[in-house]
């Protein structure tokens, strides 16, 4: 394990977060509402302790936007001019995840807007479960073309760039078709051997059971199949196990 790759623990927060669920246009997204904490009521000496309200459990609600003037700015050079889809088919999905310390965090995650809805429903299904996820943020400029080596263990969607092991003009992701989970407990494979992101060497035995990695049988397995898209895990040869796809490539 590299202890570098996963954040210090942090106090979980006494508050639940409350997520607002709202769709169409706009380019604002709006922040998560944190709900008051319950407290106890200060007790006389003379009067039993009045019951304590059950704490309210993180609930998922995803955004999804249009592609609006702050989510360009974020996207950096990840879009440009000449990429295989235009910013007015890709949508922003604004969610909560569970991180590896477990705290509730919130993710933005930019996909093809035919496929908003339905990679939404996926993260759901990964929340339910608590599955963890190290980071949650949009490709940019300092991505670039680069493997996933320049994601930092980050959880991507949309990102106009080449695949990593050639073959196409195109990488699935530059039509906002694709998504990699935790990149390094997911790696790629190559036929040769060849690991990306190189953080990802401790994962490549897939006899593992650890935290946020993905196995044939997994929920995020079923959840993608159920909305069409289909795992690189099951390629022959070379593997992409943190990569879902609309076309399977």
């Amino acid at each position: 394990m590299n202890p570098k790759r996963f954040p210090a623990p942090r106090l979980a927060a006494a508050a639940a977060v409350v997520f607002l669920v709202l769709s169409g246009d706009g380019n604002e997204v709006p922040e998560p509402v944190a709900a008051a904490a319950e407290r106890t009521p200060t007790v006389q000496a003379a009067l039993p302790s009045p019951p304590v309200a059950p704490s309210i459990a993180p609930r998922f609600a995803a955004t999804i936007r249009r592609i609006g003037p702050e989510t360009i700015a974020r996207m950096g050079t990840s879009w440009r001019p000449g990429c295989p889809v235009a910013l007015e088919d890709l949508r922003s999905i604004v969610m909560p995840f569970w991180n590896f310390d477990g705290s509730v965090e919130t993710g933005e995650l930019i996909v093809h807007r035919r496929h908003a809805a339905g990679v939404a429903s996926v993260f759901e299904a990964l929340f339910e479960i608590r599955f963890p996820i190290e980071r949650m943020e949009p490709a940019n400029g300092y991505m670039g073309n680069d493997p996933p080596l320049a994601q930092f263990n980050n959880t991507v969607g949309f990102n106009c760039r080449a695949p990593v092991g050639g073959g196409h003009k195109w990488s699935e992701h530059s039509y906002g078709t694709a998504v990699d989970i935790n990149p390094d407990q997911n790696p790629y494979v190559s036929r040769s051997g060849r690991i990306e992101p190189p953080f990802g060497a401790p994962w490549v035995d897939r006899t593992l059971e650890e935290p946020g990695m993905i196995h044939a049988d997994h929920v995020a397995v079923r959840a993608f199949r159920d909305i069409g898209w289909r795992w690189g895990g099951f390629w022959k040869g070379t593997k992409d196990y943190m990569h879902f796809s609309v076309s399977g490539r």
